[in-house]
């Protein structure tokens, strides 16, 4: 169950949550765990641990997204939608203009998230697209948990977005390694903090974005 207890405990400091809210992130969570049983969502194996795992683990970066220069955020390689469904319900009471954007090519899955984006009244917008052929795409915020190497979401973000301004991402235990490996063909400014779900891992908000080009 998720309530107001559930988020103290893990750590998460979000002020002013309705019941209304705790409510959709729990049927949201159920839902996952139903229709798992016919799509693969998540893990079997995180099926138990999913409101620690995957609801809080997403719901942890809404530090990074609550914030007044940010209206539009894209979910990128959405699968269940964690983290971007999470962040819809999170938003939905405090920024009304707010807007996720989802690009999930899998036929079940958009529909799975139409689904809840309707149930739940969210202001969403499922694309059954692959995001790697899209093109000239705008928004404030990239997201992406659990979908594709930091270098691959980079030539993302470079090549078919036209406008962004930030990119949240989550990263293991070898996150810093990762970095720094990306340093050498990159230049960005990055904030990060740590998981509160995972040991070691960490969130990281990535901006001002270049691409290194290498004289040969």
């Amino acid at each position: 169950m998720i309530d107001s207890n559930f988020i103290k405990n893990s750590g998460i400091e979000i002020k002013n949550v309705s019941r209304e809210t705790f409510a959709k992130l729990n049927y949201y969570s159920q839902s996952i765990l139903k229709r798992n049983k016919d799509i693969n969502l998540i893990s079997k194996n995180t099926e138990n641990s999913i409101n620690t795992r995957h609801i809080i683990d997403s719901a942890q970066i809404i530090d990074f997204i609550d914030k007044k220069d940010i209206k539009i955020c894209t979910d990128i390689g959405s699968g269940a939608g964690l983290p971007g469904i999470v962040i819809s319900i999170l938003m939905k009471e405090r920024n009304k203009l707010f807007k996720m954007i989802f690009y999930e090519k899998s036929f079940h899955k958009s529909n799975f998230l139409k689904d809840i984006g309707k149930k739940l009244n969210l202001n969403a917008e499922i694309n059954q697209k692959n995001i790697f052929e899209q093109k000239n795409l705008k928004t404030d915020v990239i997201i992406s948990r659990a979908f594709k190497p930091v270098p691959i979401i980079f030539e993302i973000a470079f090549k078919n977005f036209k406008k962004f301004k930030y990119i949240i991402l989550f990263l293991g235990k070898t996150g810093k390694e990762i970095m720094n490996e990306a340093m050498k063909k990159w230049e960005f400014d990055y904030e990060e903090k740590k998981s509160l779900t995972s040991d070691g891992s960490l969130v990281i908000k990535i901006s001002n974005l270049k691409k290194k080009w290498i004289k040969k």
